[in-house]
């Protein structure tokens, strides 16, 4: 059984920092790229954050300069360092990974989500 699971959300304020990890957990044959999503109220889910299979790193304009994508392929996770937040960062964020797993009919697999609030 392959799970996502995502840690690290809660509420900040405006300017503020988080950082989130996701866990990969069960037997898979290779993790491949992985990326954080945020799915606001009434939004569809869009992607924050991409991390290629050789750990290069692309982000949404929004998050440009301000966040920062990582990768630990040993521990089998990926983090997100979110700085200088805005309110309109507030939005469950989702962890995503393309895993070959020899079970699976697809690649893509998803974490739960986690509640991410920036007050101002």
């Amino acid at each position: 059984q392959v799970q996502l699971v995502e840690s690290g959300g809660g509420t900040v304020q405006a300017g503020g920092s988080l950082r989130l990890s996701c866990r990969v957990s069960g037997s898979v044959v290779k993790i491949n790229g992985m990326d954080w999503y945020r799915q606001a109220p009434g939004n569809e889910r869009e992607v924050v954050a991409s991390s290629s299979t050789l750990g290069l790193a692309t982000y949404s304009d929004s998050a440009e300069g301000r966040f920062n994508i990582s990768r630990d392929n040993t521990k089998k996770m990926v983090y997100l360092h979110m700085n200088h937040l805005k309110p309109e960062a507030t939005a469950v964020t989702y962890c995503h990974a393309d895993i070959l797993h020899w079970a699976s009919p697809s690649p893509h697999f998803w974490g739960q989500g986690t509640q991410v609030t920036v007050s101002s």
